[in-house]
């Protein structure tokens, strides 16, 4: 039988909690509401990584053993406060996201069962032109945590090359995220051309560690640069998301410095709200200064190898190289 509902007080709103003591984290026993609950407590931070930017919900309404629902759209039904902003996916199809303006919403989302957070890389007032650059650093399955670290300290001296400052946070997984505030100047392909030029330096830095492949079969062990995490309706998971996985870990947003020693197995549902009630928002200056991408795209104008594979789910895109796996290539 399920529990009684609670209600929480967030900000101006009360949201209701159905079914408080469902257990959607099996691996630690933590429940439905301790998933709300953890959204209000990290609220400020997570409000910062959304706020504004259209949204997709990956929700487990039964919790993390069950298959996720990927909800692009907002539901039919939803309370008249909650906003929305409509985007235009690479088909040409259009829809309603949400859009996050306060961490009611992010709770609101939470009690359908939203466990990670996927904005996109720009904001309501122009849904065309991101204002973020996105670094998915992806190891392989069978590399330490130590591999995607030296890798995103090599990212770093890039991006200080390129006059460039970059916030840092564990993926919640096995990887690392950096973001990049940048000026909404620049389209989704020009900002994904930055991307790769930036992929390609980090590349070139230690090519037996990162690679830029985008067939797997060309990777070897090596950690990969996911560029086009950069491309229209590509996401990655938010800062303070939790991730959908038994032990509840979240993707956390670190110093530097705390990057050196960092394990991400520390940062779960339980233990980030302490840390941010003790250190609050460790990347709450990442709005203070919006960065330019003329250097990444000089970068990239000056290096004939051009551009790289896009999705599959992509229309074949102009200048873009064939999209067929090198095994399955034809001479």
């Amino acid at each position: 039988m399920a529990s009684p509902y609670i209600e929480l007080e967030v900000g101006e709103r009360t949201v209701k909690v159905t079914n408080p003591d469902k257990v959607y984290f099996p691996g630690i026993g933590a429940t439905k509401r301790e998933l709300v609950e953890y959204y209000v407590a990290v609220g400020d931070g997570a409000l910062r990584a959304l706020r504004d930017r259209p949204t997709n919900l990956k929700r487990h309404p039964d919790g993390v053993q069950t298959d996720a629902i990927y909800q692009k759209r907002m539901p039919p039904k939803y309370p008249d406060w909650l906003q929305t902003v409509t985007v235009t996916f690479p088909s040409g199809r259009k829809a309603d996201s949400l859009r996050v303006t306060e961490v009611a919403a992010i709770a609101w989302a939470a009690n359908l069962g939203t466990i990670d957070f996927h904005p996109w890389q720009v904001r309501a007032a122009d849904v065309e032109r991101p204002d973020e650059l996105r670094i998915d650093i992806d190891p392989h399955p069978d590399t330490p945590f130590d591999h995607a670290r030296r890798t995103a300290f090599l990212a770093r001296e890039v991006l200080e090359e390129a006059g460039l400052t970059g916030f840092v946070k564990t993926s919640g997984n096995r990887g690392v995220h950096i973001a990049v505030r940048i000026q909404p100047r620049w389209d989704f392909v020009e900002v994904r051309h930055a991307g790769i030029a930036l992929a390609r330096a980090i590349e070139a830095k230690d090519p037996d560690l990162v690679t830029t492949a985008w067939w797997k079969e060309e990777r070897g062990e090596r950690v990969f640069i996911d560029y086009n995490q950069n491309a229209r309706d590509r996401t990655v998971v938010s800062a303070y998301s939790i991730r959908a996985k038994p032990e509840a870990p979240v993707s956390t947003p670190l110093t530097w410095q705390e990057l050196e020693d960092a394990d991400p197995r520390d940062f779960d549902i339980r233990t980030v709200p302490a840390r941010f009630a003790e250190l609050g928002d460790v990347h709450a200056a990442i709005d203070d200064h919006a960065y330019t991408l003329d250097t990444l795209l000089e970068w990239y104008e000056k290096d004939d190898r051009g551009d790289m594979p896009y999705p599959p789910n992509y229309p074949k895109m102009p200048g873009e190289p064939k999209r067929v796996q090198p095994s399955k290539a034809r001479e």
